[in-house]
């Protein structure tokens, strides 16, 4: 059917009249349109390794769908490709050329062209083609996108000029750099997101004749060269060729200063000339241009002076380089000053647009371009789950950070980027990293000094990456466990949260922030603010979500004592930053029912900055104001009102900055209200040392996966192993006996890990390098034999070790009712029936949250709550084979069903499985006793608490604990359960004689 020849933008009526008119015309001399889809049901939905087209998303909700419809208005044939989409993270499809067949040589045409239906919303759709490597999913990709401002059809031209390198994610590490349109893999789609919406898509195809500047570019080493005035900046113009192909013809390059900031004769002596790289030049040939500068005794602001480039014959730089003369002579750069003093100093110089900057932070991947750090003066970017640098290493992780860090350099007063991760169970981003169990597992080592440890080992691994700011500790009281977050939670007692805060100085260093300057400190956050672990199942209204992001109802004295007292602790230890919650918190009696977090003044500058003297800065969580009433005017004004001092607007912070800006001048936002905020956030900066040192310090990256740091991990994960029970003394097992292993979660590192490992939600398989507990296992010496769905014969064996649970998720992704249960799968359950049935028998449960096992306790000689232990099974196998004792307790309920749920230590009825505390130990020296030697120990646990001597009343609780354990067995009854239980939140609280008389309960009721 004939192709129109130019782009159209007119009604689907009026084009359909108008097709038929249209030529199948090209420019003179130009080759005829090349078609690659034409939606007429040519090309199947299908993914790698077969020729098809295929969605993609951050989560389950953000894929489109995608359909072919007939259409009457179709620019080409009789269909098109259509779809919706709600996207929060991000989303598109994919057309993936065959990966079993030759690649495509796209280097004879000018470029790729497609109709797209407007909705003239202002959006940007990002388009991508993929080049090289070894197939769609393994190739370089290339980016550009148009801007969705129109209405009806549009024929969209994209020369091959206009790609640029993907700088926020590559697959693969990088193959060479170089656009070079003969290995070519298909191209991509990434839609809108926080926008519902429809499109449709026609008539993909190449167009025009090669331009000769797609095989040859020129680029600079940096895009910002600051100097000290007088000195000289050296900039490095380095040509580059599809396939480092010498050039066929001259390639010019003219350069000239001028613009910008700083003044020529002045400040600088401007330059001009030209550089020629004459035929045959070999690709990778540098030039360099020097610019001198001149110095300057008084004090003043960074000075800017671009260097314009344009290029005959080759690509000219996506970005004009900018010389840059360093602030200088200005008091807030003087780091003898006091910090307040450099704070007010600097906030004093600001304009309103800068201090908008600071409270802006966006997502790497999210920048439109990496200039634009500068242009909108960014006060911080981050790294969500899975955003990552190519290659996934410490020193990718410096370079791009030193990269970010660099644009901020040309800036007036040279404000550096304080850069954040999620580092929730070590530096989960970075691939090698030691991976620490969750928190649900600390929380059951009952050692605060290893949560310290733990803590310290992450912020080493995240400081030497270069990133100062970790998104972490989660201070949550978890007390449902269908939440899908409930591993990020130390426990279901706030006062076992509490006990483990001590990860805040591991992280921080001490309480007044003076070692927050070293290379192995991060800023760390508080999260999520407040009550997030007590929404009730079934109030959350995001999407598929069942519990996350929900409703938690509280009287204020629940509030204060339950979800408040962490936070009260965490100022106490000084944190840096505090997260608030995505949920809605309702107050029994203060008249404001259910309102989201965000939003919260009371909460966020009452209570936090308030009562309890937090002086760090408040972060949002991400795009959490866009779930506020209203229009984006009024989650802007809202949020910065209600205490949010920064705001995590991953792909929208052009949009916050300037909403922000026009809300104070209207009055709506006060000044003193952004002063606020931005003292706050400069307070951080300078006391990390950011001002005088804001490029990565490496020096740290060689510990980095060590087996210094493994080892903490490994005593990590071996105290955070529960033995719930043992039959027999079954545990610990003799090296000399022979085991039969089986299980989904034996050998697979990424269940063990669990989500925020790599990715957001993590992945089953061998995501990351570590040992698995089979491998742990076998390291440790023992005789083991491995099935994982246990079908190999089970006859000779001594012992059967199966390893069950979850399989990754984070968030509600997680959550009970959306997709995921507290019942083990099927292949699970029968891997336990079939060992357990013909030999003795432990299990253990690798997971997030405690599973249902009830209906097979009787077959089963030992339990172990494993829960989700990282990336060093040998801590595991440590336990297992007696290393080390078992000495883990429950930091949660373990529930006997489902309909039990919520349930926690201290309520009226109260029947678990396992209550609240408890854990078998294998330690030698269990104590024996009765009654008589209960009495004695209560005594003296009472003299331990009036004297204050919290060591000894620890020990004397834990050795009546386990006298009680030996006795109960497994004849647990709620009489037992809640006794039981209340110790243990006794003991927590300094209540040592309590603790001993609720024990004395449980152990009469046995």
């Amino acid at each position: 059917m004939p192709r129109p020849r130019t782009a159209l933008l007119v009604p689907g009526a009026l084009l359909a009249a108008l097709l038929p008119l249209s030529a199948a015309a090209h420019a003179a001399g130009d080759p005829p349109p090349v078609p690659v889809d034409r939606f007429e049901g040519e090309v199947p939905f299908a993914a790698q390794p077969a020729d098809g087209i295929f969605t993609w998303g951050g989560d389950s909700d953000d894929p489109p769908t995608l359909r072919l419809a007939e259409r009457a208005d179709a620019p080409e044939g009789a269909e098109v490709l259509t779809g919706t989409y709600d996207i929060s993270g991000y989303g598109g499809f994919t057309h993936d050329f065959a990966a079993d067949q030759p690649a495509h040589d796209w280097s004879a045409h000018q470029g790729i062209r497609f109709w797209w239906e407007g909705h003239d919303n202002g959006r940007k759709i990002g388009f991508e083609i993929k080049d090289g490597g070894a197939n769609g999913e393994a190739s370089e990709l290339w980016t550009t996108s148009f801007t969705d401002d129109f209405t009806g059809w549009k024929q969209i031209h994209i020369p091959f000029a206009d790609f640029t390198y993907r700088t926020d994610y590559q697959p693969v590490g990088g193959i060479d750099h170089v656009l070079g349109l003969t290995r070519m893999w298909g191209y991509a789609v990434t839609l809108p997101t926080g926008l519902k919406g429809e499109f449709a898509m026609d008539d993909v195809e190449f167009y025009g004749k090669a331009d000769q500047a797609l095989h040859a570019s020129v680029s600079t080493d940096a895009t910002v060269y600051p100097v000290t005035g007088g000195g000289t900046a050296r900039v490095r113009v380095t040509l580059a060729t599809t396939g480092a192909k010498p050039v066929d013809d001259p390639v010019t390059v003219t350069y000239a200063t001028g613009g910008g900031t700083a003044t020529a004769g002045r400040d600088y002596t401007p330059v001009s000339g030209t550089l020629t790289f004459p035929a045959g030049t070999p690709s990778g040939t540098t030039r360099t241009i020097e610019v001198p500068t001149r110095r300057d005794g008084a004090a003043e602001p960074a000075e800017t002076i671009p260097l314009k480039l344009t290029a005959d014959g080759a690509k000219a730089p996506a970005e004009v380089p900018q010389v840059v003369i360093d602030a200088h002579g200005l008091p807030y750069l003087n780091p003898k000053l006091p910090v307040k003093k450099r704070v007010a100093d600097l906030l004093s110089r600001m304009s309103l647009a800068e201090k908008a900057g600071q409270m802006t932070q966006a997502e790497r991947a999210g920048l439109t371009t990496p200039g634009d750090i500068a242009s909108y003066g960014l006060g911080s970017l981050l790294s969500g789950g899975g955003s990552t640098p190519t290659p996934n290493t410490a020193e990718g992780w410096a370079q791009m950070i030193d990269g970010f860090q660099l644009q901020a350099r040309a800036t007036r007063f040279q404000i550096p980027l304080i850069y954040g991760v999620d580092a929730v169970h070590g530096h989960n981003n970075l691939y090698g990293a030691t991976v620490m169990p969750h928190n649900i597992g600390i929380g059951a080592t009952r050692d605060p000094g290893l949560a310290e440890r733990t803590g310290a080992v992450t912020a080493a691994e995240v400081r030497a990456t270069g990133v100062p700011w970790d998104f972490a500790p989660c201070l949550c009281v978890s007390r449902d466990e269908r939440w899908g977050r409930s591993y990020e939670s130390f426990g279901e007692d706030p006062a076992l949260v509490q006990s483990m805060e001590t990860v805040i100085q591991g992280l921080q260093g001490r309480a007044d922030g003076s070692q927050l300057s070293r290379d192995d400190k991060v800023l760390a956050t508080a999260k999520h603010f407040v009550g997030d672990g007590g929404t009730a199942y079934g109030s959350s209204t995001t999407g598929t979500y069942t519990i996350d992001q929900g409703v938690t109802t509280v009287t204020r004295q629940q509030l204060a004592d339950i979800h408040l007292a962490p936070y009260k602790t965490a100022v106490e230890r000084g944190i840096g930053t505090v997260m608030p919650s995505y949920s809605s918190l309702d107050i029994t009696g203060d008249g404001k029912g259910a309102m989201r977090m965000h939003a919260r003044g009371d909460m966020i500058n009452g209570e936090l900055k308030g009562k309890l003297g937090f002086d760090g800065f408040v972060i949002s969580d991400w795009n959490a104001i866009d779930q506020l009433p209203g229009d984006y005017a009024d989650h802007v004004r809202t949020a910065v009102n209600a205490g949010v001092d920064m705001m995590m607007v991953p792909y929208t912070y052009k949009d916050f900055s300037s909403t922000l800006i026009d809300e104070v001048k209207a009055g709506r936002v006060p000044e003193a209200r952004i002063d606020d905020a931005v003292s706050r956030i400069l307070t951080r900066k300078f006391e990390l040392g950011l001002f005088e040192h804001p490029y990565a310090d490496t020096s740290g990256a060689a510990a980095i996966g060590s087996p210094a740091h493994r080892a903490v991990a490994r005593q990590a994960a071996a105290e955070s192993q529960v033995l719930l029970k043992n039959s027999g003394g079954l545990l610990p097992l003799d090296k000399r006996e022979k085991v039969y292993v089986a299980g989904s979660n034996a050998d697979d590192i990424g269940n063990q890990s669990g989500g925020w490992t790599l990715t957001w939600q993590g992945a089953s398989g061998g995501t990351v390098p570590g040992t698995t507990i089979l491998q742990g296992m076998r390291e440790a010496g023992g005789n083991v034999t491995y099935s994982k769905d246990a079908s190999a014969p089970t006859a000779g064996y001594d012992v059967g070790v199966v390893v069950v649970g979850e399989t990754p998720y984070a968030e509600g992704v997680g959550d009970v009712g959306n997709g995921h249960s507290l019942s083990l799968t099927a292949a699970d359950q029968a891997a336990v029936d079939k060992v357990c049935g013909a030999m003795k028998c432990v299990v253990l449960i690798v997971s997030g949250r405690p599973q249902l096992i009830g209906d097979r306790l009787g077959e089963i000689d030992s339990l172990v709550a494993s829960w989700l232990p990282g990336t060093e099974g040998e801590g595991v196998a440590d336990v297992l084979y007696g290393t080390r004792p078992f000495t883990g307790q429950l930091p949660v309920t373990w529930p006997k069903s489902e309909s039990q749920l919520p349930i926690n230590v201290g309520d009226a009825s109260y029947d678990p499985q396992f209550p609240y505390g408890w854990g078998l130990t294998t330690r030698a020296a269990v104590p024996h006793g009765g009654a008589g030697t209960l009495r004695s120990l209560a005594a003296r646990a009472a003299t331990a608490q009036r004297r204050g001597d919290g060591r000894t009343g620890r020990e004397l609780v834990d050795q009546a604990r386990l006298l009680v354990q030996r006795k109960v067995g497994q004849r647990m009854t709620a009489a037992v359960a809640k006794p039981f239980a209340d110790a243990d939140h006794l003991l927590l609280t300094g209540h040592y004689g309590q603790a001993l008389e609720k024990l004395m309960q449980a152990y009469r009721a046995a």
